[in-house]
């Protein structure tokens, strides 16, 4: 594993690897809803909300309860601070793309 720290560095890790993947990674913009996750990862057949995070940097509740909220109306939300994130996101949409 590859050391990441800023939640630039996650973010570059993202992206790279969803796109090599075949995906993007979208900025999203939440007009009036704070905490919202913001970004948006789109791999073949399946898209997933993702709150990016310095390395070791919790959510706070509001951020929580947000993802939380996505995750009642069936979205799926991940909160991402560090490679082993990253591959996880990407082997969960493999188990479900071959499942």
């Amino acid at each position: 594993m590859i050391t990441i720290r800023r939640e630039s560095d996650v973010e570059k890790l993202l992206k790279t690897t969803v796109e090599s993947n075949g995906g993007e990674v979208r900025k999203v913009n939440w007009v009036g809803r704070r905490g919202a996750p913001d970004r948006l990862v789109l791999l073949p057949g399946w898209g997933v909300f993702v709150e990016l995070k310095n390395t070791g940097k919790k959510a706070p509740a509001y951020q929580l309860r947000e993802a939380d909220r996505l995750r009642y109306s069936g979205f799926d939300c991940r909160i991402i601070d560090n490679q082993a994130g990253v591959i996880g996101l990407i082997a969960d949409w493999k188990a479900k793309r071959h499942g």
